[in-house]
Order: structure tokens, then sequence, then C-alpha cells
């Protein structure tokens, strides 16, 4: 079996996890988390969506949460090589990015996303595909003007919630559009857990025979059906390096009920069963790297610890098991 002897992980439960939550998450436990990720060794997290926080409350405290990060003393000297990115699908959401960029606590990273599929794109971002292409190539630019690093995501890639079946292709197509309008890396998502793993490898093996910046490219799975980690084990056979996880497997569609109240979020649930959705669990994933002899450069114990702790956050049981099994012992321990 051939695979990366190292790879790069980011954690976005901050962002991508807690967004499906239908209680506010206090920023302190936030904060908390980005402190305790870094200080566990992630170089790469999603701190928080700069959209409207009308439609999503979750997000009401962007500001104050970036400040409280910058100004962390746990993480004195320890942020000049992490990356911290905030969602941004729209202009208004940029222009808040680059404002806080330039008053010192903005993000280093923002992130605008397409679909592969026209009607998901539109619910997703209010625009059709070309429209929101024409302003992509507006937007990137002013951003990259500001020193923000800019992240081209690609969803839909293998389904659609809505459509159904997807041509893989097209995302091949929006990769390299991406990089031509000025993106500095691009997200390749499985949206809602329509990924198979035949599918994964033969995606990701198109796509690395296609790109000249291969280590620029991240993997995002869901585990909806239960096929993340087998979706993550057949990109790492195609030789992806690069990948997007959360504590516990947290996430989802934005909620659309918070503290007992309605909102918009991003319309109504594309799921059967809402509590039944996540990301490609952190802790079991890196378990297996580890596992495997891939190199995560994460402190695995560390990991676990918070793990445990982030289910006491939100106040259930997730979708962890390595939290409650731990690792598999390195040295066999004989009774003499």
């Amino acid at each position: 079996m051939n695979y990366p002897k190292k790879v790069v992980i980011g954690d976005i439960s901050v962002r991508d996890g807690f967004q499906h939550e239908e209680k506010f998450i206090p920023t302190e436990a936030k904060l908390w988390l980005s402190e305790q990720l870094i200080l566990a060794g992630f170089k790469h997290i999603e701190v928080t969506n700069f959209g409207n926080p009308k439609g999503m409350p979750q997000f009401k405290d962007a500001d104050n949460l970036f400040k409280s990060i910058r100004n962390s003393k746990k993480l004195k000297g320890k942020l000049d090589d992490v990356s911290l990115t905030a969602i941004t699908i729209r202009e208004r959401a940029i222009e808040r990015a680059i404002q806080a960029k330039k008053d010192g606590y903005g993000p280093d990273r923002i992130l605008l996303m397409v679909s592969t599929s026209e009607s998901h794109h539109k619910t997703n971002s209010g625009l059709s595909l070309a429209d929101y292409w024409k302003m992509s190539e507006e937007w990137v630019k002013k951003a990259r003007d500001a020193g923000l690093k800019v992240n081209g995501t690609v969803s839909t890639i293998w389904g659609c919630p809505i459509e159904g079946p997807t041509d893989p292709k097209k995302a091949l197509e929006f990769t390299k559009r991406w990089f031509e309008i000025g993106a500095t890396d691009v997200e390749h998502a499985d949206h809602d857990g329509s990924a198979s793993p035949d599918r994964v490898y033969d995606y990701f093996s198109m796509l690395l025979d296609n790109v000249d910046n291969p280590h620029k490219q991240i993997a995002h799975f869901h585990t909806t059906r239960g096929w993340g980690l087998a979706n993550v084990l057949a990109a790492l056979q195609a030789g992806m390096t690069n990948y997007e996880s959360t504590m516990g497997g947290l996430g989802g569609q934005p909620a659309n009920f918070v503290d007992g109240v309605p909102v918009p979020g991003t319309g109504s649930y594309y799921y059967k069963d809402p509590s039944e959705v996540g990301l490609v669990s952190t802790e079991d994933m890196v378990v297996m790297m580890d596992e495997m002899g891939i190199d995560t450069g994460l402190d695995i114990d560390k990991v676990l610890e918070i793990g445990n702790m982030v289910e006491r956050i939100v106040g259930r049981r997730l979708r962890s098991e390595a939290i409650k099994n731990g690792r598999i012992p390195k040295d066999l321990k004989w009774e003499k």
C-alpha cells in the first residue's frame, strides 16, 4: 500500500464544527478550543464566519473571538507559523476580513466557495455561478492586496443533496480557475457524505495528475454514511497530503435553529437526521494515521484530551471512537 509518510491536518471545529450546533457555543469555549488546538500542534484552524450573524448567530462573536485569540497569553509567540481562517462567502464578509486585517486582529486566510452544482451554489451564496466567479475575480485580488491568503473551495464534487450526482471533471476545471484568479490553495469538499472510496481515489488521482502544486490541495470529507475514514485512506493512496477534520466529527449545514429561535441558516436541512451528520473525526483520523506510520506533527495524546472536553462543551457523546478506546500500545508489556 502506497501513501505519504507525512501529512498536514487542519482542524476546523471552531467554525465548521460548531456551525451545525443548535445552541450558541460561548466565546470563551471557542477561545479555549482554538488555544488547545494550536498548542497540540495544528498549524491551520478555521475560527469563524464573517457572514451576516442574523442568518448564522453562532458567529455573532466573530470579531471578539479573533481579538481574543490574537491577545491570548497562552499563544504568545506561537501564532507566527499558524494560519487562522475566516469564511467569507460574499463581498461584505470579505470586506470585514480585510478591515479586521488592517486593524491588526483579523484572519491570515479567508475562504470563498463554489459548488459544481448550480442549485446548491445558489442556495449557499445567493448568486449564480457566473456571477460568483465575477465577484471572486474582483475580491480575491482585493484580499490578496490586503495581505490575506485566499482558499477557493470546490464543493459537491461527488454529489449534491439537491441535484444528486455531479461530474467530478467540473471540479478540476474549477480548481484551475481558482488558481488563475489568485487563490493560494484549494479545498476539495465532499459536502454531505456523497463520496465513496473508489470515486475519491479516482478523483484525487486525476487531480494530482493535472496540477503542479499538490501541496496546495486539501481533502475535506463528511462521514454522514460512515465512509469518512475509508475516503481518507483512498485519498492517501492517491497521494493527498493535506486534510481537514473536526473534533468528534462535529459539523454539517449551518443551524437553522439556535438557542430556541428559528434562524435562516442556509435553509432547510438536507439530511434525514441532522443529528447524524458531520465531518471526519480529527481524533480518529490522527490515531489511524499514527498507527500507519504517517507523521502528522501533532501531540496525539493531547488531541484525545481535547476531544473528551469538546464532548462536554457541546453536551453530548460525539462520533470519535479513539477518545474512548485510546491509542494502540506501541510496545508489549509483559508481566514478570
